[in-house]
Formats: structure tokens, sequence, C-alpha cells
């Protein structure tokens, strides 16, 4: 049983990025045979734009950040107040993420700027 479902999961990746590939490699051949200009084939990305390491650091430490804040502000929570800790550290840990990500995401559109 646990096979059938292992090979239905891997199964359904593999068909989901063999058509996504197929999809485009055909879509790109029409539009080769109709004379159209091989430059739109290409991703441009603004000459400015920031590497992708390093959005992903930036973001990746800040999330990291935020967990960390948020352990620390339950522990707080659960040493001076009488909220049940079951529901604090989750609630904290959650929300400081949240927050990470979006000054993470805040930080990344001023270094996309720059």
């Amino acid at each position: 049983m646990e096979i059938a479902v292992l090979a239905i999961i891997f199964g359904s990746i593999f068909g989901v990025f063999y058509l996504f590939f197929s999809t485009r490699n055909k879509e790109r051949l029409a539009l080769i045979e109709k004379g159209a200009d091989a430059s739109i084939f290409i991703k441009g990305q603004p000459k400015n734009a920031a590497p992708f390491w390093k959005v992903l650091i930036l973001n990746l430490s800040v999330l990291l950040m935020g967990i960390g804040v948020g352990v620390f502000l339950a522990l707080i929570l659960d040493t001076y107040s009488g909220l049940d800790s079951d529901s604090v550290y989750p609630a904290m840990i959650f929300l400081m993420a949240g927050v990470g990500l979006f000054v993470g995401f805040n930080l990344t559109k001023k270094l996309d700027k720059e």
C-alpha cells in the first residue's frame, strides 16, 4: 500500500514536470515556425536586480531571526503570564516568522532598488 502511494506521488510530480516542459517546447517550436524573434525566450531581469543568493540569504536570515524572537517572546509570556504554554509557543513562533518574512520582503524590495 505504501509503495502505491509513493508511486502515485512521484508519478504525479513527474507528470507535472513532463507536461510543463513538453508544452513549453511545443509553444517555442510553434513560435519559431511562425518567425518570432528568439529573444522572447530569454527571461529578462533588470540589470540592477539583486542576485538570487543575496535575496535568499537575506530572507532566510530574517525568517530565522523572527523565529528566534518568537521563541524568546513566548518564553517571556509563558513565564510571566497565566497563558497556556501549549498555545503560546506556536502562536508567537508563527506570528514572528510572518513578521520576519514581511520585513525580509521589504528589505528585498529596497535591495532591488539599489
